[in-house]
């Protein structure tokens, strides 16, 4: 499944998701989101440089530090967080709040092999108008690669 609105003309448009089927444990899948050093390699974005090691994410209200690809610093803010299950960050340059828009991961354990995880960027709060354009380029298949990515590096993690 998967939806993508593309305009934005209203906060219901601003909203994109995309779900698969995952061949591996919710455990395997969420320790790749969950570990920022490991998003670089699941980004369907091609936008994420690195993170430094150690920044697990444990709770509501962590913040983590990514370098982009075009050396921009970005404090990501961790707005929902239950182990396992759901992750979700607001973005933000260094020392500035976050400007409004909102990754989220959601992982629904189908059995201990197959989990459905649902990728959201929500953009319905965004109030930077500089963000405005690029926001609205994100579809449905940005963040279908994203889970792709991340199904090959799961399921390899958890094995057949």
């Amino acid at each position: 499944m998967s939806e993508s609105t593309g305009a934005g003309t209203t906060p219901a448009d601003r909203v994109v998701r995309a779900s698969r089927e995952i061949a591996a444990s919710a455990g395997a899948i969420f320790a790749l989101i969950a570990d920022p050093a490991e998003q670089p390699r699941w980004d369907g974005n091609d936008n994420l440089a690195e993170a430094a090691t150690g920044q697990r994410v444990t709770a509501l209200g962590d913040v983590f530090v990514m370098t982009n690809r075009n050396g921009g610093v970005r404090e990501n803010h961790v707005v929902a967080f239950a182990e396992g299950r759901e992750i979700a960050w607001m973005p933000a340059p260094e020392g500035q709040e976050p400007p409004g828009h909102r990754w989220g991961w959601e992982l629904e354990e189908l059995d201990a092999r197959r989990t459905l995880v649902t990728h959201t960027y929500d953009w319905s709060q965004l109030t930077d108008e500089k963000r405005l354009a690029k926001a609205a380029g994100y579809t449905a298949e940005n963040l279908r690669a994203s889970l792709d990515r991340l199904a090959l590096l799961a399921e390899g993690a958890d094995g057949p």
